[in-house]
């Protein structure tokens, strides 16, 4: 939908194409409205109308004789900018109002700068302004400048701008290619590779004319398969440098990335020696046959080879331009000894030919070639294990992503048509030369049919020669024989040599680029640290001229060896172990749904890139198993490696997305499945504040829930709302950072609420997913209830019956020295924050003394300026030296060691487990949870029980069979006989004290009076309860208390679930 802008406030020479997400900047100009009207108050603008009768336009209502005004600040569709500043509704000066879609407002249009990935090279990343900073400017009127508020609103005059403009000044001169010389030229040249002039013949005389067939489009059915998911994750967002590399660890993760990436880097490398020992073999076989030898055979090999490698290595290092001409005059010398091929076909044979068994097209040889014919030790899947690799080299043009100038356009358009050109040729070719030369000819022009011979039926005798013999004895001739073939049959001969050299030379040129650039692309990413020294770039172009000079090596190192029919099939598995892993990352994408996954390449199907996949992996086992089987060790053990690492990355893969789903699934699952007594377990929530601010507390937790049970740390904050919200939603993301940093198993949420009960109320009520959801409460003892507000100890009581309302069971853990440890966390921030400032100072100082200049105004300027700084710094070290002091007088030590006392393993000892009255089994299974980890496996139970005096030991032995039948081992039983005698007078006493500030005592008021405080002070204890509990406050106890191993925890626990079963 457009929107034009009225046509009563734009002139007419606006262009039509104007920008849709128009933001105008509206002059008010004081003294015309004035004389207009007399009117000061702002203009009155009218909503945007998407309705029939505003015609889809834009309109803003102003006073009558302030168009003119409005008109002038319209120039073409642009926003008039001048150094006048802003004010929201000042219309008392010149003043300007930044609108957007018909409103005053600071609400930014979409722009593709904020939603970058932060740190990428595409530009910086930029913030959309908040709702609560739009809001605050509107309350607060705060006046910016009409340009700095025209640009926000625009997404322009973002930080970061300048450093984008110099970046694009720094790439004008970079080197960028579009999808012909870029992919297209890459890909056809490396999959036209040296197979397709010397072994293309050998392959249809073996597989005949219909095998062969089938073998080439098996072949492509695989990289086309890879081509399309290859061709959809590119198109699925910005596509960076590394190829290969780039699409799989963006798509699955660091883990399978970087594991692939460094043996696809290293195949890379080694392919180059494989391509350039071809050429040197071609050379060498030259000179045999000129009889030119420098040495011998392997020694020629590597002198050539060597020689050829610095050349390429010479021509990459130029630069990409010199590379990518290099490339074309090699296609075109490629091109033409292919055509040169299929002119030499419809040439007339000579006698001499015909010898070596070239006929031109005969249907009679195209039906003896049609069916498979082969020899000893040759099957369907050894000859396809040998032209595959003719059909790889589809990621040329995807290795060299970064220097493409739209790399989601090049690659599918590039790649696609590259597999579909480079399939034609070898139909072609195969199709040709099985229909134009027999497969077995003697060379021998004087084996001809004489007449009167008896014909052995052959395509051969039905044309007049004799090539019988062949049964018996080996021949030199024919396609099963000679690797000539096609330089037999072309026009002109020397052609095909030229054909063969350009293969094998832009091959090894394609991969002596593609090795360095997917190398440097997996070095930046900082997966394998030690690799980071290749990371580094030179030129406009960025070039990876370490990475240039590590493949060198490698690759002079197996052009030394001249032995490369060993390395060759892992070679080649390793290559389709990144084709396999492309189809899988595209299905993998797919499967896990994400919302993110929108390739604008829509020709591919999650279940046809399986399948490629699962082809891929066969394929490998078929070229050569045990290069198969080393492939997925070597692979295995990079993941394991990488996973073991954990690089800080986060690329937003469909692993993760798979993850989601995976537990969103289990999830809902799980609630469809009644809750079993046997799979009870503790899923604590925990009333800790900020995680880190009571540490103690949440170790203890997290001692009986790690591994077992769910645990959020929770914290509720009260106070205004705003700042309350801003407070809560800044520190989310540090605190949850914070518990994965110190390997703790828990969530963390946060409430904002008017009071700590509403808080926690919430928490205990939203808190979970389906079962996942707290069932116990976790809360420190609160030491200072005597002489805290009675407010706060209400708060604190009925948390604990909201708790049971909910039937949630509660856990108060108290220690000697108390969980908070905030004043000494804050002591540290000010301490560091005090040293930061020191830094900057002294650094301050440093740089002003290195500055000073002598003479005129400016020099004493500056040593004003440092003889103010120099009188302020004994003010900053006399306040760090207080802080100081104070850290050193009223730091607790204890605090801070009695925080940390449960990360460290516990002393031998005993858990004294006080299960007085049945709560349900969780008092005992808690501290049965704690004697299971091994910093607590040191500490036996001790279980103490109410019983009566006279029966001690038949209570021991019915507690010991109970817990026998529970399974939980225990070190001793204690029977308390006293629990029922009631308290001696002094205790009385203490109670009664205790508990006086808390009592209503309604009995001592009048009816009206008592009524009134029972209203006001609900939570009061009323004498009518203090008599109903008469008898069970004379008990020396009213729970299940746990302390373990002497070290002054008390952990007091009540259950509300049913009892534990027998099992």
């Amino acid at each position: 939908m457009s929107l034009n802008n009225s046509s009563n406030i734009f002139l007419d020479s606006v262009p039509s194409n104007t920008n849709r997400f128009q933001v105008n900047v509206i002059n008010e100009n004081h003294e015309s409205s004035a004389a207009a009207n007399d009117n000061t108050d702002p203009p009155h603008y009218e909503e945007t109308s998407f309705g029939d009768e505003a015609q889809k336009r834009l309109r803003i209502s102003f006073r009558p004789g302030n168009q003119e005004c409005y008109d002038n600040f319209f120039q073409s569709g642009e926003t008039a900018k001048t150094d006048a500043s802003f004010h929201a509704y000042d219309s008392h000066t010149n003043t300007y109002y930044l609108q957007t879609f018909g409103h005053n407002t600071m609400d930014a249009v979409p722009k593709i700068e904020y939603y970058r990935n932060t740190g990428s090279i595409s530009g910086p990343k930029v913030n959309r302004p908040s709702l609560l900073e739009i809001h605050e400017q509107l309350a607060k009127n705060v006046a910016v400048t009409p340009s700095s508020a025209d640009r926000v609103a625009n997404g322009d005059g973002i930080p970061g701008d300048e450093q984008a403009e110099n970046k694009e000044d720094n790439q004008a001169g970079v080197v960028k290619f579009g999808w012909v010389k870029g992919v297209l030229v890459r890909c056809m040249l490396n999959i036209w590779g040296v197979m397709l002039f010397i072994r293309l013949s050998w392959i249809v005389g073996e597989a005949g004319i219909g095998l062969g067939v089938l073998i080439i489009l098996l072949s492509t059915m695989v990289t086309s398969i890879t081509g399309l998911s290859t061709s959809a994750i590119a198109t699925n967002g910005f596509v960076r440098g590394g190829g290969a590399y780039y699409l799989i660890s963006r798509s699955l993760g660091p883990e399978f990335g970087g594991s692939i990436g460094l043996i696809f880097a290293f195949a890379n490398a080694v392919a180059v020696a494989m391509y350039v020992v071809g050429f040197a073999e071609t050379v060498v076989d030259l000179l045999k046959e000129s009889d030119s030898m420098m040495v011998d055979p392997t020694n020629d090999i590597r002198i050539i080879g060597s020689i050829t490698v610095v050349i390429l290595l010479g021509i990459s290092v130029a630069g990409m331009e010199w590379e990518a001409k290099a490339q074309v005059i090699l296609l075109v010398i490629l091109l033409i000894a292919i055509a040169n091929f299929f002119i030499g076909t419809v040439i007339p044979s000579n006698n001499e030919k015909k010898s070596r068994g070239f006929f031109n097209y005969q249907a009679s040889i195209f039906a003896e070639n049609f069916g498979p014919r082969f020899t000893k030790g040759e099957g369907f899947f050894s000859v396809f294990a040998i032209f595959f690799p003719a059909a790889t080299g589809i990621l040329a043009g995807a290795n060299i992503s970064g220097d493409l100038e739209d790399p989601q356009d090049a690659i599918p358009r590039g790649t696609m048509l590259a597999i579909f050109i480079t399939t034609v040729v070898y139909l072609g070719v195969a199709i040709c030369v099985g229909a134009c030369v027999v497969r077995d000819a003697t060379g021998n022009m004087n084996d001809t049919i004489i007449s009167g011979m008896n014909c052995n039926g052959s395509a051969a005798c039905g044309l007049g020669y004799d090539f019988s013999r062949c049964r018996h004895e080996p021949c030199q001739y024919g396609l099963m024989n000679n690797f000539q073939v096609m330089s037999m049959v072309s026009g002109f001969g020397p052609l095909i040599t030229a054909g063969i050299f350009s293969a094998t030379l832009s091959s090894a040129l394609a991969s002596l680029v593609s090795a360095p650039k997917v190398f440097q692309a997996l070095c930046k990413d900082n997966i394998y640290k030690a690799l980071q020294f290749f990371a580094k770039g030179y030129g406009k172009n960025n070039e990876p001229l370490r990475g240039y000079i590590l493949t060198f090596l490698i690759a002079m190192a197996f052009i030394l060896i001249a032995e490369l029919n060993t390395i060759a099939p892992i070679i080649s598995n390793f290559f389709l172990a990144s084709y396999a892993l492309i189809n899988f990352s595209c299905f993998h994408a797919s499967y896990a749904k994400s919302p993110g996954w929108r390739p604008a390449y829509g020709i591919y199907n999650m279940w046809v890139s399986l399948f490629g996949a699962v082809l891929c992996c066969a394929v490998m086992f078929v070229i050569n198993w045990w290069a198969a089987v080393i492939t997925y060790v070597i692979e295995f053990f990079l993941y394991v490696y990488v996973t073991y690492k954990k690089p800080d990355v986060n690329w937003g893969s469909s692993t993760q997305a798979l993850s989601y789903v995976s537990a969103l699934d289990n999830a809902l699952e799980l609630t469809t499945v009644e809750d079993h007594v046997k799979n009870f377990r503790p899923q604590c929530i925990v009333l800790t504040g900020g995680p880190m601010t009571r540490p103690a507390l949440l170790d203890i937790t997290h001692a009986f829930t790690k591994n077992s049970g769910l645990c959020i740390c929770c914290e509720v904050f009260v106070g205004p709302r705003k700042l309350c919200v801003k407070e809560m939603n800044g520190g989310m993301a540090k605190k949850q950072a914070w518990l994965i940093k110190n390997k703790i198993k828990a969530f963390y949420a946060a409430v904002a609420a008017d009071c700590f009960r509403d808080g926690v109320r919430s928490l205990l009520q939203a808190s979970g997913l389906g079962r996942m959801k707290p069932n116990t409460l976790v809360i420190g003892y609160k030491k200072n209830w005597r002489k805290a507000p009675l407010t706060e100890t209400e708060n604190y009581v009925g948390i604990i019956h909201d708790a049971f309302d909910f039937e949630i069971g509660v856990v108060i853990v108290r220690i000697s020295q108390g969980f908070d440890i905030s004043q000494v966390l804050q002591v540290q921030e000010e301490l560091e924050r005090l040293e930061q400032e020191r830094l900057a100072l002294e650094a301050t100082i440093k740089d002003n003394e290195c500055e000073e200049e002598s003479g005129g105004i400016r020099g004493l300027f500056k040593k004003a300026g440092k003889l103010n700084i120099t009188k302020t710094t004994p003010k900053k070290d006399g306040s760090i030296n207080t802080i100081q002091s104070m850290h050193v007088g009223e730091f607790n030590q204890k605090l801070v060691e009695a925080s940390t006392q449960f990360k460290k393993k516990q002393e031998k000892g005993t858990i004294d487990v006080w299960w007085l009255f049945d709560d349900g089994g969780l008092t005992l299974l808690i501290p049965y949870i704690l004697t299971l980890r091994k910093k607590w496996k040191d500490c036996k139970l001790r279980i103490y029980v109410g019983g009566k005096i006279n029966r001690i030991e038949e209570e021991k032995i019915a507690m010991a069979s109970l817990l026998s039948k529970f399974r939980i081992k225990f070190a001793d039983i204690h029977i308390i006989g006293d629990i029922n005698i009631k308290p001696n007078k002094e205790s009385w006493k203490v109670f009664e004290e205790m508990i006086e500030p808390y009592r209503l005592h309604e009995s001592c008021k009048d009816l009206t009076t008592a009524e009134k405080l029972k209203r006001e002070t609900p939570w009061k204890i009323t004498d009518a309860e203090l008599e109903a509990v008469k008898e069970k406050k004379g008990r020396n106890d009213h729970g299940g208390l746990l302390r373990p191993c002497g070290k002054g925890l008390y952990l007091s626990s009540q259950s509300v679930y049913p009892d534990q079963e027998v099992f």
